[in-house]
């Protein structure tokens, strides 16, 4: 379960360390009656005397006291511990940081409420317990509109830490649901924050809630959906103010550098969307949108992943995010073939190149860890099916099914320059064909038919090797 990163870890001042075995939290040594004085502290901040001060004392409180700050930074990383966690449900601590966040102007202290809920509800009693309170859901809903950084991505964790609960997830989509300001301020984040961070948080949530309900994808697909074509666009007076698809662009293309594993995240949303036919719509009936998301996923595929001076075994790190990426090109080349961006002499013969390197590697790493696992048993058994090899063979399965789309596409003209450029050499259409074969037949024998007209010889040679093709051309 995700965890906020540890503050400072308390001090070790005497009148801190001098606690008596009863005033201990559970097996802890953390002190009762020291923990009670941070809490009233915090109440304090939000009692009616103190909401009333004057403008310049309101102003004031946007800064966090800096020996408070440094006491709930330890409650902070206290509340990892779960008999501390579980005492803090037991105080109602819960509802001591929802007075704050429903009425601290300080960032900070805001921030550090949200992350010690994050803590406690990493614990499942906890969790469900924090979910239950539907005025606390609504109030950290509503952090998910704060303009501050660090505080959004620890509502971000808490959200997450939630909806990765069973027992609970199903309360907090319908929550989201019920308001839909909550889609306006993720789509804000995503297409608008540099934050990496922030936005893989972010990222995380979008893909768990889109994983969980397909009814709340489509409908957030919908939101940014544009007017009937005849409906002209004065005419409505509210145009959706955010589209799902360009928002999540423009948030793969932050992350893209600076953290992979962000990229995994949102190139898995890019393939949830793809699952649903609005959501393909969404990604290309604006040829805008449609191009700038080809054009990053064909820049992954072709320039930066796999590449021809790779080891072979970096295709285990790329597994998730290729298959992830090959699935939306693939739908898209298939629901839109008559775009620009996707002209044949522009992209299938380097597509193809790649989707045949990525198979050249999933058949090394499948071979290294037979023989690893031969090794090990010293004998040879059909070893059982890890996670590695279930994540290999659905990047086999997609690339396969994206190479036959392409192949099924050639011209004579294209394959003529296949040929010449090596993109089509005897060693690539071999590996091609062992690979679709022999669940992809009739596409791998008019292939074959096809070289024939292009190169007899070249097509003769390659029919040697596979004598099931041969005997039916």
């Amino acid at each position: 379960m995700d965890r906020n990163p540890s503050p400072p870890p308390p001090s070790r001042d005497d009148e801190d360390t001098e606690v008596a075995g009863g005033d201990c939290i559970g097996s802890t040594v953390y002190s009762k009656h020291w923990l009670f004085g941070v809490l009233s502290g915090l109440i304090q901040i939000v009692t009616p005397e103190n909401t009333k001060s004057k403008s310049e004392d309101e102003e004031q409180q946007v800064e966090l006291d800096e020996e408070m700050e440094n006491e709930i930074c330890k409650v902070w990383d206290m509340s990892m511990d779960e008999d501390v966690a579980l005492f803090l449900q037991e105080f109602n601590a819960p509802d001591i940081f929802m007075g704050v966040l429903a009425k601290s102007k300080c960032p900070r202290l805001r921030e550090i409420c949200v992350g010690i809920l994050g803590n406690m509800a990493c614990f499942q009693e906890i969790c469900v317990s924090i979910s239950s309170d539907k005025n606390l859901g609504q109030v950290l809903l509503h952090c998910l509109y704060d303009s501050d950084p660090p505080t959004l991505l620890e509502t971000s964790r808490l959200l997450l830490t939630c909806l990765s609960q069973t027992e609970v997830a199903s309360v907090w989509v319908e929550r989201i649901r019920e308001y839909p300001a909550v889609y306006d301020s993720i789509c804000f984040i995503m297409s608008s924050s540099t934050n990496v961070d922030l936005l893989v948080k972010v990222g995380e949530v979008v893909d768990k809630l889109f994983d969980l309900d397909e009814k709340l994808m489509l409908e957030w697909i919908r939101n940014g959906a544009a007017p009937p074509p005849d409906q002209p666009q004065e005419d409505s007076e509210e145009q959706p103010g955010f589209k799902i698809v360009p928002c999540v662009l423009e948030a793969a293309k932050q992350v893209r550098s600076e953290n992979p594993e962000g990229l995994d995240v949102y190139m898995r949303i890019f393939q949830l969307l793809t699952t649903v036919d609005d959501g393909i719509q969404a990604i290309v009936q604006c040829p805008e949108t449609g191009k700038d998301t080809w054009n990053l996923l064909f820049d992954l595929v072709c320039h930066e992943f796999c590449q021809s001076d790779d080891p072979p075994i970096i295709l285990q790190e790329q597994k998730t995010v290729l298959a992830s990426v090959f699935s939306v090109l693939s739908a898209i080349y298939a629901s839109q073939a008559e775009q620009e961006y996707l002209k044949i002499e522009k992209v299938d013969l380097p597509l193809i190149d790649s989707l045949i390197r990525v198979l050249e590697n999933v058949e090394h790493c499948q071979k290294k860890s037979e023989n690893s696992t031969e090794s090990n048993t010293g004998e040879a058994q059909k070893p059982d099916l890890t996670q590695d090899d279930f994540h290999l063979k659905i990047l086999k399965d997609i690339s396969c099914e994206f190479l036959s789309n392409i192949l099924q596409a050639l011209t004579k003209e294209t394959v003529a320059q296949g040929l010449k450029e090596g993109q089509l050499s005897k060693q690539k259409c071999s590996c091609a064909f062992q690979n679709l074969l022999p669940f992809y037949h009739p596409v791998v024998e008019d292939f074959i038919k096809l070289l024939h007209e292009v190169d007899q010889a070249f097509a003769g040679d390659l029919e040697e090797s596979f004598p099931s093709l041969k005997a039916q051309t």
